[in-house]
């Protein structure tokens, strides 16, 4: 799988109009020197963020599954993610953790950041964002469980709004072994907080 973006030149058209007319109706001149370009890059910009909605993050977990009998807690954390939030189109940014127990198959662990990011690169709330990680690990594998936890600081309430710059937003999201067993769900979240490296 390439990790090379390809634009769509006919939605950068498109977009690119939409975008000169909010440069307009801000006040601002489209003509000016400095933004002479910007509706083009902000057409191709949002193309890039929302790029998830070209992704099936179920087949991106179904390139690369094995046969193991392995069966003690995988965890692939401090994942960046990026998305824009749905109700004001701004940044939210952060890490995610993601944990399952395998049961006779594992995944590639590459394949998990690229899981979050096909979801993240949307339209989102950072809710559904969590739920939508687990559900799809546990879907494609069908482990003994699945732990997702994310960590992220939202622009809509740093830059506007209520303007609290150091707040942050935590989400979790457990099925299986992680909601029915206290030590396992614990084990999960010392093992996230833990400094290994």
């Amino acid at each position: 799988m390439s990790n090379e973006f390809r634009y769509n030149d006919q939605i950068t058209e498109s977009l690119k109009g939409h975008y000169e007319e909010v440069i307009k109706g801000i006040g601002e001149d489209p003509n000016r020197e400095g933004l002479l370009k910007t509706p083009e890059r902000m057409a191709k910009a949002i193309q890039f963020l929302t790029k998830g909605y070209d992704q099936d993050p179920d087949e991106i977990v179904k390139q690369a599954i094995f046969h193991e009998e392995y069966s003690e807690m995988v965890i692939v954390k401090d994942i960046e993610l990026y998305s824009l939030c749905e109700h004001h189109m701004l940044p939210f940014f952060g890490k995610a953790h993601v944990a399952y127990i395998p049961n006779g198959t594992i995944v590639g662990l590459s394949k998990i950041p690229r899981v979050v990011d096909a979801y993240a690169r949307r339209l989102q709330v950072q809710e559904r964002l969590t739920i939508e990680i687990r559900d799809c690990i546990q879907r494609t594998l069908n482990p003994k469980g699945v732990a997702v936890v994310i960590e992220a600081e939202h622009m809509c309430m740093q830059m506007r709004g209520v303007q609290k710059q150091n707040s942050s937003t935590t989400s979790s999201a457990f099925t299986g072994l992680f909601m029915t067993n206290d030590s396992t769900r614990k084990e999960f979240i010392n093992l996230v907080q833990a400094k290994l490296h």
